[in-house]
């Protein structure tokens, strides 16, 4: 709908280029809804490619809700169709689309860069989020996702020990504070919590914010 955005977020390539020191990722996992993402992506190390500046490309690959999974699919059929599917309500509400504008550009990056499509459950993307916060991190439900599937890609053994992945973090854990409380509370049907803590409620003071961080941290 906008090409702009497309030029706008290839960007993310050239930062993770730099920020390696000019050494390209293994692999670079995208969660997928309207898929521009991904192409975006491919678009950025290939231009860094065409120039000179980076002498590999990395594999890509593209993480879908078990909910919203056309693309799965597609692959799952080695691309040869493409079938809209009727999206289902999935926690990562961002990527919940079954009929996604980019499909095309997204399939030819994933074939040029080796891709993978890999999708996730809603239990297998809230226990991602919530095993990677006790890490320190304050994951969005779509960032559980892509880290959901890095996890199966590691434990089949496409992702080695040896490889540096890279995950797109597509939004800040504040942004989705309702499932964070309701995962750590057990709110979130059909689901187990399995790293959940309890909440500490508090009045909206910056002082009793402040008193409970300190009292929590000299324990």
């Amino acid at each position: 709908m906008n090409s702009l955005r497309i030029e706008g977020q290839k960007t993310i390539s050239f930062e993770i280029v730099q920020q390696f020191n000019w050494e390209v990722p293994d692999f670079v996992i995208v969660p997928g809804g309207n898929l521009g993402n991904v192409s975006a992506v491919a678009k950025g190390f290939q231009m860094f490619h065409d120039l000179g500046l980076i002498d590999k490309l990395p594999r890509l690959v593209c993480a879908q809700a078990e909910r919203a999974d056309p693309l799965y699919r597609s692959y799952k059929k080695g691309f040869k169709t493409f079938d809209s599917i009727q999206a289902k309500t999935t926690l990562a509400s961002a990527i919940q689309i079954g009929d996604p504008v980019s499909y095309k550009k997204a399939i030819r990056a994933l074939q040029a860069f080796d891709g993978i499509v890999e999708e996730a459950t809603e239990s297998e993307l809230a226990n991602a989020v919530g095993r990677a916060n006790r890490t320190g991190l304050l994951c969005c439900p779509h960032t559980g996702v892509a880290l959901a599937v890095l996890e199966k890609l590691v434990e089949r053994g496409e992702i080695k020990k040896k490889d540096r992945v890279v995950v797109i973090s597509t939004a800040n854990g504040l942004k989705f504070t309702d499932f964070l409380f309701k995962y750590h509370t057990d709110q979130l049907k059909g689901i187990q919590s399995e790293y959940a803590f309890s909440p500490v409620e508090l009045t909206a003071k910056y002082e009793d914010v402040r008193n409970a961080i300190l009292e929590r941290i000299e324990v």
